[in-house]
């Protein structure tokens, strides 16, 4: 009896995420998601640009290459045209929460059946380790060498707090992958994200708090503790939001 095996929709391709990186985590709960939903072959993804841009290698559904933070749209596009398909993205921090804030924003607004992956670990991981919108208060950063000063770059930006506030989204969870009983958690939720699109009910974003160890300066084991130690202090795990829930559905 087999106990344990590589989801199908996830390919041969090996990551070429750094050591500790927990992107790989998160596709293979993904592709598992996949798997037990039986909708690999009418899935389309849709990859960023950031860390996980090559993940059209590591998926074996359809996926598309969106520019720097547009996915939502191109998600939006591909919907539209093809209902009857299962359209996600993959999206960093950088990617989502910065250029592609107003495209995340309307997305939620008209209550898009998509659903959204959006990974938070507070970096520009892709292009070295440059403050992004989510980087901490005081966090150091390749452009915020003395820590991250609110009063001169601001505050980060708690997204599953500020969708939550609009009428048209569906589904907001945030959840981390830096222990065995978060990563359980945040199958869950993003079986329920793409569970909901299925049902037709829309828009749906699970926020992952994820790990940059390379950029952060430091090991793997440290970093999984920073999360519960900085990030999620900052970033508290739960549902945002859940109108089914909240109608009793």
């Amino acid at each position: 009896m087999v106990v344990f095996d590589k989801p199908h929709a996830l390919s041969d391709m090996p990551l070429h995420y750094c050591p500790g990186c927990t992107h790989g985590i998160i596709h293979r709960l993904v592709a598992e998601v996949m798997d037990e939903l039986e909708i690999e072959g009418k899935t389309i993804g849709i990859a960023p640009v950031g860390c996980s841009v090559m993940a059209y290698d590591y998926f074996n559904c359809d996926m598309i290459e969106a520019a720097h933070g547009r996915a939502p749209a191109v998600a939006t596009g591909v919907k539209r045209a093809l209902p009857e398909n299962i359209v996600f993205t993959y999206q960093g921090d950088g990617d989502l929460a910065s250029i592609g804030m107003a495209e995340t924003v309307h997305a939620a607004a008209r209550n898009e059946n998509i659903t959204i992956i959006f990974i938070n670990n507070a970096i520009y991981g892709m292009t070295g380790g440059q403050m992004a919108p989510t980087s901490l208060p005081g966090q150091v950063t390749q452009t915020s060498p003395y820590g991250r000063d609110v009063n001169h770059c601001g505050f980060p930006i708690k997204i599953c707090e500020m969708l939550s506030q609009i009428e048209g989204a569906e589904y907001l969870e945030r959840v981390a992958v830096n222990n065995v009983k978060n990563v359980k958690a945040a199958k869950k939720a993003i079986k329920k994200a793409f569970q909901n699109q299925v049902e037709g009910k829309g828009f749906s974003l699970v926020e992952v708090v994820s790990s940059c160890p390379t950029n952060w300066g430091m090991t793997p084991k440290k970093a999984l503790e920073w999360i519960d130690e900085k990030m999620i202090p900052y970033y508290p795990l739960g549902v945002y939001k859940d109108r089914s829930a909240e109608k009793g559905e």
